[in-house]
């Protein structure tokens, strides 16, 4: 799994590098989630910009980050393409995690 970590004043920005996020890379990416909130970060933007596809088990961990941060943080996309955003759509998850259709949109959002 490729990613590239940059921080923003306290905002964590993720940007995955993987054209496909599926059963391959998902234990990697929820890996790579759960070791920064528990590293202490509580405000992640996943930038979703390079991901041309995304399947349930990805979404999965995604989800899994969400619990383990529970309500004291907050995890949002950005940058989504098609694919992707109507995996979110279809499933609803566009109303569980913060979605944004850039990264800087959600900067903002998120440091307001």
């Amino acid at each position: 799994m490729n990613v590239l970590e940059e921080m923003n004043g306290e905002l964590m920005i993720l940007k995955l590098r993987d054209q496909r996020l599926d059963a391959s890379t998902a234990p990697a990416l929820r890996e790579a989630l759960i070791e920064r909130i528990a590293k202490g970060h509580q405000s992640i933007i996943i930038d979703l910009s390079d991901v041309g596809f995304m399947d349930s088990s990805a979404l999965g961990a995604l989800i899994a980050a969400v619990k383990k941060l529970g309500p004291v943080g907050t995890i949002a996309v950005a940058a989504m393409r098609t694919p992707v955003a109507r995996l979110f759509s279809v499933t609803k998850m566009d109303r569980v995690f913060s979605v944004h259709p850039t990264v800087a949109d959600a900067v903002r959002s998120l440091a307001a």
